[in-house]
């Protein structure tokens, strides 16, 4: 599946539906959007006022509704084939996904603080 940004600030979505090609029950959040990830089968929109919105296959980070509260001050979100990363302004993590792909951060959440930048594998 696709998903693009346009200039105003909301985003178009075309392909497979299980795999965010139809944005359905969140299409009307996908206002101010300021960035696109994707794993590899889920969307995640930084929104302007730092929130975040999922879309896709719910196993595979289209569902962020176990940690929608702690996805604020976003500045940036990374992937993993399975998962998503996003790194916050004040220099946290904060995963979803796949546990497996690295979607359960949980036994390393202490050390990920101080953190620049992330990178992933699929």
């Amino acid at each position: 599946a696709f998903a693009a940004l346009r200039f105003d600030g909301s985003v178009v979505c075309w392909g497979d539906p299980e795999c965010g090609g139809d944005a359905g029950d969140v299409q009307a959040q996908l206002k101010h959007v300021k960035s696109l990830q994707a794993s590899d089968k889920a969307f995640a929109a930084i929104l302007t006022d730092g929130s975040v919105v999922t879309w896709g296959h719910e196993d595979m980070g289209g569902d962020s509704t176990d940690v929608k509260d702690q996805l604020k001050e976003v500045q940036e979100i990374f992937s993993t084939g399975f998962a998503f990363a996003a790194l916050r302004r004040d220099a946290t993590v904060v995963t979803w996904g796949d546990p497996f792909h690295g979607g359960d951060s949980s036994e390393v959440q202490g050390q990920l603080r101080n953190v620049r930048t992330i990178c992933g594998t699929n």
